[in-house]
């Protein structure tokens, strides 16, 4: 949104229609795959597991290793192994990146009880119906209990290890193919706008602005003031590795087919080498001279 009010697109030529979301990934990948839209969030493990059910999109772009995916815990719960035989709440289904967090950290996966919430995070400091855990987003739920004065503890995958990502972005092949430049300038946009919104929190705020503008009166501006600048700190703290902002770590995409076939997501016929064909570096790379983003295009 940002690089269309900054007129970003406007300096690249690019004609670029812009539409909210649902939220719902799968939503995403089949629209790109059927044409209906030409670049969209969709993270990497969600490429892998679309193109391993014959959705085509190519992933192109990720900001970060880290993800949004968190296990959240009332304060008294100081290592994950008190969750053993406990009751941990999910929005539908325990994210891979959380089970595999509480794998590695020893929790006896077969023990809990999974239980589905709704999207009230205030459940888990009630304890209703005995909650000791809920998974979440790094950047929503744990804000908006401790704007509420709840204090929570964030469980992160990150930091046992666990692979994930943060900004990722898949296009339709087909025009991909045919017009590559203009994926490139689509993503050189988006990172210039990025390099402004966080500049400073004037900046910010009016990046934030920007998309209250597109989603209607309903936006509530300061919680996404505040899930802005979380997931921003998200991606300074995990960078991508070898790469510039933007950049696809093929070791991360590997990790995340390991973790995925471990809790049998995808089948064995999805190979480390296969997925990686599913992405595509080249395009950030070619936005990049030196290092540096390159702006205007050359």
């Amino acid at each position: 949104m940002a690089a269309a009010k900054l007129g970003y697109f406007k300096d690249l030529c690019l004609d670029v229609t812009l539409k909210p979301g649902s939220g719902d990934t799968a939503q995403n990948t089949k629209l790109l795959a059927g044409g209906q839209a030409t670049v969209s969030p969709v993270a990497e493990q969600d490429v892998i597991q679309a193109r391993a059910n014959g959705i085509d999109i190519t992933g192109v772009s990720s900001y970060s290793n880290a993800g949004l995916e968190i296990l959240m815990t009332n304060k008294d719960v100081t290592k994950l192994t008190q969750l053993d035989g406990k009751v941990v709440g999910h929005k539908g289904y325990v994210p891979a990146t959380v089970r595999a967090m509480l794998v590695k950290a020893g929790v006896k996966w077969n023990s809990r009880k999974l239980v589905k919430q709704g999207y009230d995070p205030s459940v888990l400091p009630r304890r209703q119906g005995g909650l000791a855990a809920l998974t979440g987003f790094v950047s929503n739920e744990p804000n908006q209990l401790k704007a509420s004065g709840h204090d929570v503890t964030v469980w992160k995958p990150v930091d046992y290890g666990v692979p994930s990502s943060l900004g990722a972005m898949a296009v339709n092949p087909a025009f991909a193919k045919a017009h590559p430049h203009a994926v490139e300038d689509i993503l050189r946009a988006a990172l210039h706008a990025y390099d402004y919104c966080t500049a400073g929190a004037g900046h910010a705020a009016e990046c934030v602005g920007y998309a209250a503008q597109l989603s209607g009166p309903m936006y509530d501006k300061k919680l996404n003031m505040t899930i802005w600048n979380t997931e921003t700190q998200v991606i300074k703290d995990n960078p991508t590795p070898g790469q510039p902002l933007g950049g696809i770590d093929t070791k991360n995409v590997a990790g995340i087919v390991d973790m995925l076939h471990r809790f049998g997501i995808v089948p064995s016929g999805v190979t480390a080498d296969r997925a990686e064909t599913w992405f595509d570096g080249s395009f950030v790379k070619n936005v990049y001279t030196d290092g540096k983003l390159a702006w205007p295009a050359p």
